[in-house]
């Protein structure tokens, strides 16, 4: 009898070469996946909201595409393995090898995450119905083609900060480009006709993602003066140039487009270019899965080996001193790449207000700016830094991240903003994308976020639950974790600011002396847990900083302390303000509100309307007359 599992081969070239097929395979379905998720919910047209028939057509390839990619990730997860352990396939389906490695090895969860949302897109893609649920999906699909990056080659870089934070971008970018243009293939001529122009728009973003994400990504990686013969240069260097064909393709695309009208389009011919297209990203894709299969070659000039880069992600700095704070800069990609899409879309909504007369309170986009800036400063700035090697400086970067930028951010409207230059629907059955957020904002699922007291949990609750449980020195151990914080402290800020100072629309606004006594009960909890860090006994980091091994601050417990006291300084005076602007608001809203009764009363004066307020004065006064005649 054969022995299946000696039979099978030992690690090595071939199950390299398996491990890239099956990563080129993953890819390639989970940007087909994005693509028809992407046109069902946002290219084509809709009915008030419900995918049309052809969106509705694409379901069954969507699903087909969850599919493979799930078998594939299959296959990634098994391969992967066996490099790992360096044994034959045989040996790990022996036991429970793959169990261990999907629940207790970080990338074995990430890519068994992975294989789970590539199994509920499959459940759930031929059920789609609505924009909204394709859109849901479709960003549930982008956390599952993002997953592993966090563990890949970039990760174990010494500023894996821009290097995973780089990846993540270009493969978004990619998967948005790649994933539109298989579905433009799809789609038949009228209905290609609807989506192009839309997607024309898309992939000049995504083409500019791709491009600078790419550029910092090598950059962070190689060291072309000592690996410039490498294979992995040489692959990365056709790769570029690929991308620079593609680029050229869609430059042919935008100006065949602009020059004509949709019915003298030869839709055969472009039909036919966007095949040569895709058939060169899909090259493009398989010259992605072999870079990813491979470790790049070791930068000249990488920091030797210590505590600080294996734990943090970044040689530790020296001991903090105002010019360093200030001066200080290691990139985060992935929020830079998160603030410059911000900042253009913002950008370009001013500009669209400007281009038809309106005009934009300038104070509103200095608000932003302040807000993307201190966003900037306490992530990828001297705050950001050292903070990942000091609670203190941590703090003072979790109060900016949650209380200084919030504010900003709120004050600038960016939702009024997107409200006012949205593209309109395309017909008059089409909800589109400003009629798609206004039926977000009027949701219960939006009712229930803005209330008072969820956002109040949320903004102080997450406090205790965060520093006071194991979480927050799991999170802060990895890349990932550490992202996923800061994430929420904006997110927390700008929810709770939103609700008591928010210019922008609020489905259900919260009196103003309610949101007052919300003020002084944020104000109080905040305290009491500033109180509960400075009065500690233990260390709460779960032995994070201890790890880091850092040669000043070495009162890891002292550290901890003023941590604490600067939570308890930087958390009040923020809330203090928002008390002030708030008691500022109320006096307007107040002042408007008895000027339009007066103005109401005028103009019901004028017409010859009774004015109920001038009639009961007049009674008030007749009375009074008659009380002095008696």
């Amino acid at each position: 009898m054969i022995n299946l599992a000696a039979s099978l081969p030992v690690s090595g070239p071939l199950v390299s070469a398996f491990a890239t097929i099956s990563k080129f395979a993953g890819i390639t379905a989970s940007f087909a996946l994005v693509g028809t998720l992407l046109a069902a919910g946002f290219l084509l047209e809709d009915n008030a909201g419900t995918l049309s028939a052809p969106a509705l057509k694409l379901r069954k390839i969507a699903m087909w595409s969850s599919v493979v990619w799930g078998f594939a990730v299959i296959g990634n997860i098994i391969f992967t393995l066996a490099n790992i352990l360096g044994s034959s396939l045989g040996s790990v389906f022996q036991g429970s090898t793959i169990r261990s490695f999907v629940t207790q090895i970080t990338l074995g969860q990430y890519l068994f995450f992975q294989l789970c949302v590539a199994v509920v897109a499959a459940i759930i893609s031929p059920k789609l119905h609505k924009v909204g649920g394709a859109m849901l999906l479709l960003i549930g699909v982008f956390f599952g083609i993002l997953a592993p990056i966090f563990q890949s080659h970039s990760a174990s870089s010494g500023s894996h900060a821009l290097a995973i934070g780089s990846l993540c971008i270009h493969v978004l970018a990619l998967s948005l480009w790649i994933g539109g243009v298989f579905a433009l293939g799809l789609l038949e001529p009228q209905d290609r006709a609807i989506a192009t122009p839309r997607f024309s728009q898309l992939a000049l973003w995504a083409a500019i993602g791709v491009v600078g994400s790419g550029v910092a990504n090598a950059w962070a990686r190689l060291n072309f003066a000592a690996a410039w013969h490498s294979s992995y240069a040489i692959v990365v260097i056709a790769k570029s140039i690929l991308t620079i064909i593609l680029i050229y393709i869609g430059y042919l695309h935008r100006n065949n487009l602009s020059s004509k009208n949709a019915k003298e389009i030869n839709w055969p011919k472009f039909a036919q270019l966007i095949m040569i297209e895709l058939s060169i990203m899909i090259f493009t894709v398989a010259l992605g899965a072999w870079l990813s299969s491979n470790k790049p070659p070791s930068p000249a000039g990488d920091p030797k080996f210590s505590a600080a880069i294996t734990v943090a992600g970044l040689p530790m700095p020296d001991a903090p001193t105002l010019s360093r704070i200030l001066f200080s800069w290691s990139p985060d990609a992935l929020f830079l790449g998160i603030l410059i899409l911000a900042v253009a879309l913002y950008v370009r909504g001013v500009s669209i207000l400007n281009a038809r007369g309106d005009k934009w309170p300038i104070l509103r986009t200095v608000s932003f700016g302040i807000g993307i800036a201190a966003i900037d400063f306490a992530t990828s700035g001297g705050f950001g830094v050292y903070a990942h090697f000091s609670f203190y400086f941590h703090m003072i970067a979790h109060m900016i991240l949650g209380m200084i930028a919030p504010i900003a951010l709120v004050l600038s409207a960016p939702i009024t903003l997107a409200l006012r230059t949205l593209p309109q629907s395309r017909n008059h059955e089409e909800r589109g994308i400003r009629g798609t957020l206004i039926a977000a904002l009027h949701s219960k699922l939006a009712g229930f976020w803005v209330n008072p007291i969820v956002a109040l949990l949320i903004f102080d609750g997450s406090l205790f639950a965060l520093y006071f449980t194991s979480l927050f020195g799991g999170m802060m151990q990895s890349h990932t974790g550490h992202f996923a914080m800061n994430v929420h402290f904006i997110l927390a800020g700008f929810l709770f600011f939103h609700v008591i100072i928010g210019v922008d629309p609020n489905p259900k606004k919260a009196p103003y002396l309610a949101r007052i006594v919300l003020l002084f009960a944020a104000m109080s909890i905040h305290a009491f847990f500033s109180v509960a860090l400075m009065s500690s006994t233990s260390l709460l980091d779960g032995g994070y900083f201890a790890q880091l091994q850092r040669p000043w601050a070495t009162d890891l417990l002292a550290d901890q302390h003023l941590g604490g006291a600067i939570g308890w300084a930087m958390g009040e005076i923020p809330i203090l303000l928002a008390l002030i602007a708030t008691f500022i608001l109320w006096v307007r809203d107040d002042g408007r509100e008895a000027k339009r009764i007066d103005k109401s009363a005028e103009r019901l004066a004028a017409m010859g309307q009774p004015d109920e307020l001038a009639d009961y004065n007049a009674y008030l006064s007749n009375l009074a007359q008659r009380d002095r005649g008696k």
